[in-house]
């Protein structure tokens, strides 16, 4: 049988005399490799066979006759080189048998008009999230209910508060304890007073409230007098230590402005809610659980019948506004205390967007989504609790708003406000009432008893 014609015989020209040519011997076995047979290429790409780049090199081959020289090639002859699928590692592959190539593809050329892509999700996946978030535990935890406050009966035996819970068994013992339900009723009290009612909206003040609120205006005033001090850092301005002693020295004779006659005792309860409602001067930081201290503070004096039930609505549109008013974290750079960083609500504050969209339920305008448009941050931020929170943060934090909030952007999608109600009363009592990091520094009394 004659031998297979060689792939450079097909290089041959026809008007040569093929019969006084020698052919060359057959290929030597080739070893145990996955190969392929590369078809004869055209007289203007190929040169060697890949069979030719697998021979024996232990076989003697100075008995083969070498086959005939390949005739010249044309000068644009584009040469590559066929070589064995378990030798290379290259992914270029032969344009005519399919087989990997050494000559590597050309590299795509960019342009202004024709940039290379840039694959950038919204935002990062959840890896860093905290290890006491979990959200399971808000969705199966039900929306809190509001609950009447009951009164203390005079005389009352007043104590000092202290801090109670230390390890985990304390906070589930807290958490299913009358105290916890009936504290946690008393904020949804406060929420559900201002729902659909603008801030500037009449609403019964009484006497107490005002002075209440001149204390709040005495706090804003003593902010002025003591301004940061030019330092280095990102956290903290020292002069917030000398406004916090300020605060120390004269909290007593603050309370003593609005408590009656018969309640003045309780100030060695009441000033360490109120003092602990602005921060930690040692650790020069602020969070939701001194906001915390300051629905506790006002829950003592529900609890003593100095607040009652007709002046929730002041409470929350004149009392809790001149709090936050007092700005320390803003004008003292305040380190934000018990944080999620980017995937929790707000830096400092939880109750403001409680209140705020309890303010918006049945609106017949503003939708969940409304806060994206820029003309409804700037016409209803002072009307509206929760408008003034978004146009805040969006003042603070600069680049894409679902980048460096993405929790106030995905509850933009929510339906309506009450659902929107709901889930943050859910949340805020699985993210904070619920958690040790904040609850650890919770004071417990005998108005607020556990």
């Amino acid at each position: 049988m004659e031998p297979p014609e060689s792939p450079s015989a097909a290089l041959q020209t026809p008007d040569e005399d093929q019969s006084s040519q020698t052919p060359p011997p057959p290929s030597p076995p080739l070893p145990s490799t996955t190969t392929h047979q590369c078809l004869p290429h055209s007289t203007t790409t190929t040169t060697t066979t890949a069979t030719a780049a697998l021979e024996n090199p232990d076989e003697d081959e100075s008995n083969q006759t070498p086959p005939p020289p390949s005739p010249p090639l044309p000068s644009n002859t584009t040469i590559h080189q066929c070589v064995p699928h378990s030798t290379t590692t290259t992914t270029a592959k032969c344009f005519n048998c399919g087989g990997p190539a050494e000559i590597p593809p050309p590299q795509p050329v960019w342009s202004e008009i024709s940039p290379p892509p840039n694959y950038r999700p919204i935002r990062a996946p959840a890896l860093n999230l905290p290890p006491n978030y979990s959200q399971q535990a808000i969705i199966d935890t039900p929306v809190p209910k509001s609950e009447k406050v009951s009164v203390i009966s005079l005389p009352h035996k007043f104590k000092a508060p202290s801090k109670k819970i230390r390890v985990p068994d304390d906070m589930k013992s807290f958490i299913k304890s009358d105290s916890a339900n009936n504290f946690i009723g008393f904020i949804v009290s406060l929420s559900e007073s201002i729902r659909g009612k603008k801030l500037s909206e009449p609403c019964h003040e009484s006497e107490t409230l005002s002075s209440i609120c001149s204390v709040m205006d005495s706090l804003v005033s003593l902010v002025d007098e003591i301004p940061p001090i030019q330092q280095a850092g990102r956290y903290g301005n020292f002069a917030y230590r000398d406004w916090y002693d300020r605060l120390l020295a004269n909290s007593e004779d603050l309370m003593l402005k609005f408590l009656p006659e018969d309640l003045k005792s309780s100030t060695k309860e009441l000033v360490p809610y109120f003092t602990d409602s602005f921060g930690n001067s040692a650790r020069l930081d602020y969070g939701t659980g001194h906001e915390t201290n300051f629905a506790a503070w006002l829950y003592c004096l529900a609890r003593m019948g100095v607040i009652k039930e007709e002046d929730y609505q002041a409470v929350v549109c004149r009392v809790f506004i001149k709090y936050l008013s007092v700005t320390i974290q803003t004008v003292y750079d305040l380190e934000p205390a018990g944080s999620h960083g980017v995937w929790g609500l707000d830096d400092y504050h939880f109750l403001p967007f409680i209140f705020g969209s309890s303010q918006l339920i049945d609106h017949k305008y503003m939708k969940p989504k409304s806060i994206h448009n820029q003309d409804i941050l700037d016409n209803f931020a002072k009307e509206y609790l929760y408008i003034s929170c978004i146009a805040f943060v969006k003042e603070k934090k600069k680049g894409v708003f679902a980048e460096h909030s993405p929790l106030l952007d995905d509850i933009s999608g929510v339906p309506n406000w009450g659902k929107v109600n709901g889930g943050l009363l859910k949340m805020y009592k699985a993210e904070i009432m619920e958690s040790i990091p904040i609850m650890q520094h919770f004071l417990f009394g005998s108005l607020l008893e556990w």
